[in-house]
Order: structure tokens, then sequence, then C-alpha cells
């Protein structure tokens, strides 16, 4: 965290200490220990703010997946029926419990003079909705029974969460790697060969990556080997599954990192270029300092920055669930299950799932934009202007 100190009306950075007039450094002690308490601070205010931030993006989000839900056409509580016929007193109970209907304070149905039930409006609905979220409750879905939209995203989650871990380990690896070789073998054969596989991965659809995977490892090459060798194309494993449960992970892993892996690498590749024609690192070859460890610790440091950003921002896209890449895989994540919602009008679960998918959302955004401050000491989150 970049602090700040004033000293004969002169604002100065330190990192970790302060810069007097003279060059020299200085530690907080002579500036009554208030140089790192000014920086916190300003961070605890920026962080403060984030967090207030959060509460119109949240609603508003919430609030036009509400409307838009009633717009959809279909009969959620037909769709529940199939193609049976619901008795009206069945039928009346269902939406008095999803409150579709107005009821009284003992949960009755209330009924106007000519004896027909009262559509909730939409004000009330959209408040009773908001009202459960405070209270951790999602809501109950429509299609699965009267279970619990929590327990079911609590179910699904998990294999959200791992597939994302395991893809962005893919993506940082290989896309700062690839993105290194890249910049320091400038116009080599292997720049070349980063350049042309990021320009094809970008360009290509995950959906249709993912089934040409599923083609080539789970068909022609177990074809090919007589079954002695080809990996998993579908689901997540279990105890009585054909493969070790980590099998599973590998093609969704990598169709889900592949385009964010070639931007990772092109976003790597363009920071090492420009950070290695600074001055600062100019200065440090002509002290002698060898290429390697001119990179390595004074380069790469600095070309890391927006590369970090990205890779965080990015894991909070794959932890809000890919439904491409969870679809084409059948696996059992968060992703696939907001896609089935949709299909089936089980409008709990899509809203229950885009409601935690914006939480965690703003949370990743919220912590990578903390990382800046330790990142790069000179940002700062409302301090004073530097002056002179």
């Amino acid at each position: 965290m970049t602090c700040q100190g004033r000293s004969e009306g002169q604002w100065y950075s330190w990192k970790p200490c302060l810069m007097s007039r003279e060059g020299k450094w200085e530690g907080r002690r002579n500036f009554g220990g208030r140089v790192c308490s000014r920086g916190k601070l300003y961070m605890g205010r920026y962080i403060v703010k984030r967090v207030l931030q959060f509460i119109p993006v949240f609603l508003g989000v919430t609030l036009i997946l509400f409307l838009l839900q009633n717009v959809v056409p279909g009969d959620p509580i037909k769709l529940m029926a199939g193609e049976k016929r619901l008795d009206p007193v069945t039928e009346d109970n269902l939406r008095a419990t999803y409150h579709l209907i107005e009821t009284d304070a003992d949960g009755s149905i209330v009924r106007d003079e000519a004896g027909n039930t009262i559509e909730t409006p939409l004000w009330k609905r959209y408040t009773l909705y908001v009202t459960g979220l405070f209270h951790g409750d999602l809501g109950v879905s429509y299609q699965q029974s009267g279970k619990a939209v929590s327990q079911i995203l609590a179910e699904k989650y998990p294999y959200t969460i791992r597939l994302a871990a395991v893809a962005i380990v893919i993506e940082a690896l290989i896309g700062i790697l690839a993105g290194m070789v890249s910049a320091i073998r400038r116009y080599s054969f292997w720049d070349v060969l980063v350049t042309l596989s990021t320009s094809i991965l970008v360009a290509m659809p995950a959906f249709w990556l993912g089934m040409l995977l599923q083609l080539f490892f789970g068909i022609i090459l177990k074809d090919a080997t007589g079954e002695a060798f080809y990996l998993p194309i579908s689901g997540a494993g279990g105890p009585h599954a054909e493969f070790d449960s980590g099998m599973y992970y590998i093609l969704p892993a990598i169709t889900l990192a592949s385009v964010s892996t070639a931007y990772t690498a092109r976003i790597m590749r363009s920071q090492l270029l420009e950070v290695m024609n600074q001055d600062y690192i100019r200065t440090a070859r002509a002290k002698g300092l060898s290429r390697r460890a001119t990179i390595l610790h004074h380069a790469l440091k600095n070309a890391l920055i927006p590369v970090v950003t990205y890779i965080g921002i990015d894991f909070g896209a794959m932890l809000a669930g890919a439904i491409l890449t969870e679809t084409v895989f059948n696996w059992p994540g968060v992703g696939y299950e907001t896609y089935r919602a949709i299909t089936q009008r089980d409008w709990p679960i899509v809203l229950g799932s885009v409601t935690v998918i914006v939480l965690v959302v703003m949370v990743i955004n919220l912590i990578v934009d903390i990382s800046y401050a330790f990142l790069d000491p000179r940002i700062r989150y409302g301090g004073p202007k530097s002056q002179g």
C-alpha cells in the first residue's frame, strides 16, 4: 500500500518507507507514525465506498431479472404439471406458495367478491423476494419438487468452483509463460507460434472447441488405441465411475481456459515488451545486470499487474458458471443448472443463481481492485494528490 507523509508542506510517497527531499529513505518513526495510518484510512474509505456501490447494482440486477421473468411467456405452475391438468384447488395452493396470488396473515387465499383469486402485484412480489434474500432465502424450485434453491446451488457450486480453480491454474501458468517466451524471443519461431495459436483460440467458440476435444480424445483416440487410452467426455465422475475423478476435469478445464489463456498470453507479451523499453530497465542493463536478472527482478513484476488483474476478473467470471462449457460436457455445476432452469422456466433457480453470481463477481472485482495497492504502490485510492 502506498502511504503518504507531509514534510514542510510537501507530500511524499513511500514503499515501505518515505523518501525525503534529500533522496534518503526515512522510516515512519520520523513522521510520528501517521504515515501508514493515513494510507490505511484512504484504503478503508475506498472499500466502504465500493461496498456501498454494491447495493444499487445488486438491487438493479435483481429488479431487471425479476421483471424479465414476467415478460417471458409461459406459466411456471402449468409447466410443473406437464401434460396433466391440475385441479383448481391444487393450482391455487401452488400459486399461493410461490406468492403469485394474495394470501392473508394466516396463509389463506384471499378472494374477491366474485370468488376469484387476486394476483399479487409485481412490486409486492419483488419486495418479498428481496426480503427473503436478506434472510438467505432464495426461494423454492418450481420443477424439483419444491426443493430450496439455496440447497440446489449448495450442491452444484462445489463442482463449478473446482472446475474454475483448475482452469485458472491452466490459464495462469500457460498464459504467463507463453507471453514471456513470446516477448523475450520476439520475432522468433516461438513468438510466431504463440501469436498464431492465440489468434486461433480467440477466434474459436468455446463450445466448438469442447466438441472437437470430445471427438478426438473421447472417440477417435479411443478407437485408434483399441480403448487403451482415452479421456472421459461427459459428467464429473462418482463412486462407480469408469475413470478417476480427476480425469473428468481435463477436457472441461482446457475448454474453459482456452480463450482466457490466449488473452493472458497476449496481455503478458504486450506489457512485458512495453516495460522492457522503459528507462529504468535500460539503466539496470547499463549498470551491468544480466538480461535474465533484469527481466525477473525488475520488468516482470510491473508487467504482471494488468495480467493479474485480468486473471482475477476472469476467475470471477468462471465462478459465475460457464454455461456453454458445463452444458457441452454435462458438468453438474451452477452454469448447467442455470441453463436447465431457463429451458424449464424454473425462475426461482434462475433468479437465485444469477443473484449469487452477481455477488461473487462483485466480491472478486473488489478483491482485484484492492490488490492494485499491493501490486503497485504508486496507485492510491482517495489520497491527496502530490504537489510540486
